[in-house]
């Protein structure tokens, strides 16, 4: 998904690219308002379609595989608190198949907290911050052994700071 998304990316920088070089060439000749203004609402209106018409799919099918923020109470509760630079969890072990409710805070600085599976795939993200609590809710179909690591740099030893969750059968 990434290539195609890539793919996407370079195709429409090019675009715009040649639409400005198009813009640029163009401005050298002179005109009358009046004579402009009916083309370039035709423009504008083809460019909205174009939007409407590819924009949209296309950021239905790249969305669709993201990860996102799971809706409802969550049936466990684990309590994450970060700090520079480690990851308290109140518990190390929750069941498959029950939803798990992240409550997520920072004793010290902001830090970026990622959920990852087994196959370190980014499963969720929130922030860690202080004085304030975040939620981020998951449930974890398979049993393994998911890490949670920091995503905002936080200092020296940011790349260590990594905590395991152990998701077990039911």
């Amino acid at each position: 998904m990434q290539g195609v998304v890539w793919d996407l990316t370079l195709l429409l920088c090019g675009t715009i690219a040649a639409v400005f070089l198009y813009v640029r060439g163009a401005s050298r000749t002179r005109a009358e308002q009046a004579e402009v203004q009916p083309r370039a609402y035709r423009i504008r209106l083809a460019l909205l379609l174009v939007l409407v018409l590819v924009g949209l799919p296309v950021s239905v099918v790249t969305l669709a595989g993201m990860p996102r923020n799971e809706s409802g109470a969550g049936g466990e509760i684990v309590t994450v608190t970060g700090g520079q630079w480690y990851w308290n969890l109140d518990r190390e072990q929750v069941p498959a198949g029950v939803p798990v409710e992240f409550r997520v805070t920072s004793v010290d600085v902001n830090h970026g907290i990622g959920l990852y599976d087994p196959e370190l795939r980014l499963l969720g993200q929130t922030q860690a911050m202080p004085g304030y609590v975040n939620h981020l809710r998951h449930t974890f179909h398979q049993p393994g052994t998911y890490r949670l690591l920091c995503l905002e740099y936080c200092g020296l030893a940011h790349h260590g700071m990594v905590a395991e969750l152990t998701v077990v059968a039911r």
